[in-house]
């Protein structure tokens, strides 16, 4: 069996591998979209701060509706089928809450709309709550890790 090269991403970054790769993250608020294409077995991965860029700024993959969008274009330049693709989606956790506003559910619903723009299915969801998480997503056969801050 050949090892799984690991990259670590960060906030405002994506990652797709197309090879023996597992792809690494830590989440509070943040969330990340999980891409694989389970026939080519490529697999992408972003990480991002805040949902919507509103024209203000740079456009830049701190937000959710412009990294979400970028990862699947980023997925399909390296030969991934939207036919094979699923997606899974991690973060959203209600962390340092605001009583007037949290942006953690607004990240998580920017990626399910996001997706349902695009007919990508999500076949695992796990957001919200109160605990961080570190994500380890393999491209070998799509599986995630979960760990859970305590």
């Amino acid at each position: 069996m050949i090892p799984l090269e690991q990259k670590i991403i960060y906030s405002e970054q994506l990652y797709v591998a197309v090879k023996h790769t597992e792809i690494i993250t830590v989440l509070g608020s943040c969330v990340a979209v999980c891409l694989y294409d389970k026939k080519n077995k490529i697999s992408g991965m972003n990480h991002y701060l805040l949902p919507l860029w509103n024209g203000d700024g740079l456009k830049s993959l701190k937000y959710g509706n412009i990294s979400t969008e970028r990862l699947i274009e980023a997925m399909f330049a390296v030969g991934a089928d939207k036919r094979h693709l699923e997606a899974k989606i991690f973060g959203g956790a209600q962390i340092n809450i605001s009583r007037d506003f949290s942006v953690a559910p607004h990240n998580i619903q920017i990626a399910l709309d996001t997706l349902r723009q695009h007919r990508i299915p999500c076949s695992v969801q796990d957001t919200g709550g109160s605990q961080g998480r570190k994500i380890l997503f393999s491209n070998e056969d799509g599986s995630v890790y979960v760990k859970y801050s305590k």
